[in-house]
């Protein structure tokens, strides 16, 4: 795309108004009056001090401009829209590189293995950009992280069992999002196998790479197996009665039991669903919620739980429930502290709720904030993808769903 294609597409809807007001010969008074607004109205739209909200303004100004909706939606501003084909064809890189075995290749350069900070600082910088997701970016740098653990594991595997672990952990959890569930079914198999090796001896750290496992296999439609996966994974570490062990172990812990209850959910196990998220809540309750309590990457607390409520109430035929109980939670103290792809992810589930009980401007509405809050979860999974669909072939109600069903390339 040349730079001035790119900077058109980037432009403010009200100067975009401007400029096909301009190319049709239009002045600000003559355009507002076939609009029926007055040009004071007029003005602030092209300035930007008044917003165009709704999508059926944004067709009647298209209709006066003879233009297409889609030529003034466009995007917003801001870093370049993540597309599906730009993620597929970062997938296929990250597909190499898990197929690539250093032990096949005839010409391994001889390089020194990075130190095990360096490779920790990767580590972490990847779940960072995992947490915010920034996918696009993600897909870029997890080849080389996963060629750098690799080769760092091979030299000195007991201390790098755990960053190879993590590192696996992270494929796995993009590309199950990303569509892509055999593949990060994969990468999931390879990191039990490390963090259970003899090398490793860890349960907790065989206990979190079982985390992935689960959502992959719940992607898969497995959901008994993915229950029966968890489950047995959270028995390995429960804590013993009275035990107040470790936060990290406590957080792995009743982020598993919340896999199995989202599995069992799935397949209508309604006791199932109560009981394991009554005891991810005693849990959770210890570990308590806030930015110092992402133990594990799981970000698990109370609210985490109160999420997975309204998400299993949606599976398990209870929209009604589901949409009380949102309300409460986004208005809640901790709910901006949780990552941004936990939040957007979430509020995907909050749109289907809202759809289940035939309320689309609200699905539409709370699409939009997902995408507000961290475009790539919207624009790039799967299934978000769908829910946007739902949602733009009922009539997108306001031109925020108009623009993000123009920006996935819907048409409607």
């Amino acid at each position: 795309m040349s730079t001035e294609s790119t900077a058109k597409t980037e432009l403010p809807i009200g100067r975009r108004v401007a400029q096909w007001r301009v190319r049709r010969r239009m002045t600000q008074q003559v355009l507002a009056d076939r609009l029926g607004k007055s040009k004071s109205w007029m003005d602030k739209v092209e300035r930007g001090v008044r917003t165009l909200d709704k999508y059926s303004t944004v067709q009647q100004i298209a209709q006066v401009l003879r233009v297409d909706p889609t030529e003034l939606l466009g995007g917003e501003g801001g870093p370049p829209t993540p597309t599906a084909a730009g993620a597929a064809a970062e997938i296929d890189g990250l597909r190499a590189a898990l197929a690539s075995y250093d032990v096949f290749r005839l010409d391994t350069p001889a390089r020194p293995p990075p130190t095990l900070d360096e490779l920790w600082q990767r580590v972490a910088h990847a779940w960072s950009t995992y947490r915010h997701a920034h996918y696009p970016q993600l897909l870029r740098m997890l080849p080389g992280l996963l060629d750098t653990a690799q080769r760092r594991h091979a030299t000195e595997p007991a201390t790098a069992a755990e960053p190879l672990t993590q590192t696996y952990r992270i494929t796995a959890s993009a590309l199950v999002k990303l569509g892509e569930a055999d593949l990060a079914w994969l990468a999931a198999d390879r990191a039990v196998t490390v963090a259970s090796s003899a090398a490793a001896g860890d349960p907790l750290l065989a206990a979190s790479a079982a985390v992935p496992l689960g959502q992959i296999l719940r992607a898969l439609q497995r959901h008994r197996l993915a229950m029966a996966t968890s489950v047995a994974a959270a028995h390995r570490i429960a804590p013993q009665a009275g035990d107040h062990s470790r936060p990290q172990r406590q957080s792995v812990y009743g982020t598993l039991l919340l896999q199995a209850a989202l599995a069992a959910a799935a397949i209508g196990d309604t006791a199932g669903t109560g009981e394991l998220i009554r005891q991810a809540a005693q849990v959770a309750d210890r570990v308590g919620d806030g930015h110092d309590h992402d133990h594990e990457q799981t970000a698990f607390g109370p609210v985490v739980v109160e999420l997975a409520r309204v998400v299993t109430a949606v599976d398990l035929g209870q929209p009604d429930q589901a949409v009380r109980r949102h309300d409460t939670i986004v208005t809640g103290p901790h709910w901006s502290q949780l990552p941004a792809e936990h939040r957007a992810a979430y509020l995907i589930d909050a749109a289907r709720a809202y759809l289940h009980v035939g309320d689309i401007v609200a699905a539409g509405r709370t699409l939009v904030d997902a995408d507000r809050v961290a475009p790539a979860e919207v624009r790039l999974r799967p299934a978000a993808r769908t829910v946007v669909t739902e949602v733009a072939r009922h009539g997108p109600e306001s031109a925020g769903v108009a623009r993000l069903a123009t920006a996935i390339g819907l048409t409607w």
